[in-house]
């Protein structure tokens, strides 16, 4: 017998295979994993997908974006790279790294995921090919929320461990990031696990933010007067 397709009804009455739905999802969430790994560190992205591309056939990159996996341009990114793992190690000295990367990571999310979704136009996956501008804004709305939960929640880290801790956790950002990049590109479905976390880290650091601001306002909003006697 034959397996019969799968289809999915959308407006005017006509119909979709999910066979040809699902490569543009996975693209979706490639570019996702992606864009938010750029959000942790904006060039171990980069520098996964150049490398892919160059020495494997995991992804194949279009003309417009053969650059990421040029050997000067893999150089660059690795020795730029280099320079964000030491810095970002450095309390006080990452406050000013996070202050230049608030343009550097969106424009790297933006970028890695119109790559990834371009290099999956040559499996026809339709609705992104031609919007492609989505594909910018999603990966920098993306990354730069990312960037900014990483950003804001790094002073309360650097405060609560007196410096100490500031490594640490910059390493583990690092390693998520290089994770969530083979992930996105080797099993993009597993990306919406990792969103998932992605979000509920960004809602606890929110929430111990502001835990630790309302103290100092309580404190500077109490009268110094004396009590009257």
């Amino acid at each position: 017998m034959e397996a019969a397709l799968v289809t999915v009804a959308v407006s005017g009455g006509t119909f979709l295979r999910i066979d040809d739905v699902l490569p543009g999802m996975f693209a979706t969430l490639t570019g996702l994993g992606l864009s938010a790994s750029a959000g942790l560190n904006a060039y171990i992205p980069i520098l996964v997908v150049g490398l892919l591309a160059r020495f494997t056939d995991v992804i194949v990159l279009p003309h417009q974006f053969a650059w990421m996996c040029n050997g000067w341009a893999l150089t660059a990114v690795a020795v730029l790279l280099a320079a964000e793992v030491v810095l970002d190690k450095v309390a006080v000295v990452d406050h000013v790294n996070d202050a230049i990367q608030t343009f550097v990571r969106p424009a790297a999310g933006g970028a890695v995921f119109a790559a990834s979704d371009a290099a999956a136009r040559i499996d026809h996956s339709g609705w992104m090919a031609d919007h492609p501008w989505v594909g910018w804004a999603l990966g920098i709305v993306v990354a730069l929320c990312v960037h900014v939960t990483k950003a804001g929640a790094r002073p309360v880290i650097n405060v609560g461990t007196v410096g100490v801790g500031t490594p640490f956790v910059s390493a583990a950002e690092d390693a998520m990031s290089l994770v969530v990049s083979l992930v996105a590109l080797l099993i993009p479905a597993l990306v919406i696990v990792f969103l998932i976390v992605f979000v509920l880290i960004g809602w606890r650091l929110t929430r111990m933010i502001r835990r630790r601001r309302k103290p100092k306002k309580s404190m500077s909003g109490t009268p110094s007067g004396a009590d009257g006697s």
